[in-house]
């Protein structure tokens, strides 16, 4: 069998699917690139991967796409790792910025300041706005350094009473039952491994890693984040 080239995301919620891909019996199978989400999806529509964990509202763009994976990049509540930063209430910031990282967050803040805030503020990409969004371990520690904070995740289960999913396994090409089941199996590896992932991860004083990978991330791809999936692709299109 060829090798399967893969693009994972490289931010610390996929380090325990990043260790069971590597720990596992398929390590030898796959080609493995850790990637900002952007760039998963870029990889997969161009046909330089096979797989991506690429972030959803991406899908779209991706022709005769399959989502292959029980696991995923998920939340039920607050996620605290995608964020609207401000200094001022959410129905007085007039412009914010986008992070140019992830396409799922910046279409999740559009779905929720129109459904949700109903509000209707300028995106510009600037350093002097009165929000940014922003996505990943680069938010870790910044909660209290602003006077409010929105966690997508949370403002999305408030809105919408669903879970949230922001990036999903996916191909646009055939990829045999086998591998997927075997691929499956290498996710489901390192999940059950993640004490083992987490103490191997640096130490951080601002940040609770452990309560993040074993509460705040969900990672199971099942019936409500399907339904939570269509909801969200479906209030994107109407954007």
């Amino acid at each position: 069998m060829s090798i399967i080239k893969v693009s994972a995301v490289s931010y610390t919620n996929t380090k325990p699917f990043v260790y069971g891909l590597t720990h596992s019996g398929i390590s030898g199978k796959i080609n493995l690139s850790l990637d900002i989400p952007s760039i998963c999806a870029f990889k997969l529509i161009n046909n330089q991967v096979d797989i991506g964990l690429v972030p959803v509202a991406t899908l779209y763009q991706i022709p005769n796409y399959k989502i292959i994976s029980n696991y995923c990049i998920g939340a039920t509540g607050a996620v605290d790792s995608v964020f609207i930063f401000s200094d001022k209430p959410i129905d007085e910031v007039k412009t914010i910025r986008l992070d140019t990282q992830s396409r799922t967050s910046n279409d999740l803040a559009k779905v929720l300041l129109k459904n949700y805030w109903k509000i209707s503020p300028d995106f510009i990409q600037s350093e002097n706005v009165d929000a940014y969004i922003e996505i990943g371990d680069r938010t870790f520690g910044k909660k209290n350094q602003y006077k409010y904070v929105y966690d997508l995740s949370e403002e999305w289960n408030n809105f919408s009473g669903l879970p949230f999913v922001f990036a999903a396994w996916t191909t646009n090409k055939f990829i045999s039952p086998d591998f997927i089941d075997e691929f499956n199996h290498s996710l489901k590896y390192g999940l059950d491994r993640r004490k083992e992932v987490i103490s191997a991860l640096p130490p951080r004083a601002d940040f609770d890693l452990d309560h993040y990978l074993m509460n705040q991330i969900d990672f199971s791809f099942d019936t409500q984040k399907e339904q939570a999936l269509e909801k969200f692709l479906g209030l994107v299109r109407q954007l």
